[in-house]
């Protein structure tokens, strides 16, 4: 396998990791929801207070951060990303050293 085809498949069995974590954490946030809204109702614990209300909403942001990291954020910040931001950086670099060659560089010929 060359080079570029082992990157690419390492890089698609990231992303389905991520992909399978993310399936994970919702079905564990489902049974999880489920379970303290019965905790709360059915078997009364914590009464008189609703706390399973603050369960689901505090796991639903945090599933919701990781759903957004795995699908959004890791989408377009990928290697490809990582090696333009590199380049660009790189190029910005080596403008800046040969401005400031040709600024010093002059001044200390005179």
């Amino acid at each position: 396998m060359e080079k570029d085809q082992h990157e690419q498949y390492e890089y698609a069995r990231k992303r389905l990791q991520q992909k399978k974590h993310v399936n994970y954490h919702f079905v564990i946030c489902v049974l999880g929801c489920l379970f303290a809204f019965v905790a709360n109702h059915f078997f009364h614990m914590g009464e008189p207070y609703q706390w399973y209300k603050w369960v689901i909403c505090v796991w639903l942001f945090v599933f919701i951060l990781h759903f957004f990291k795995v699908h959004i954020s890791d989408r377009f910040m990928n290697k490809n990303w990582e090696r333009q931001q590199i380049e660009r950086l790189m190029v910005k670099q080596q403008n800046r050293l040969r401005e400031l060659e040709s600024k010093y560089g002059n001044d200390s010929k005179n």
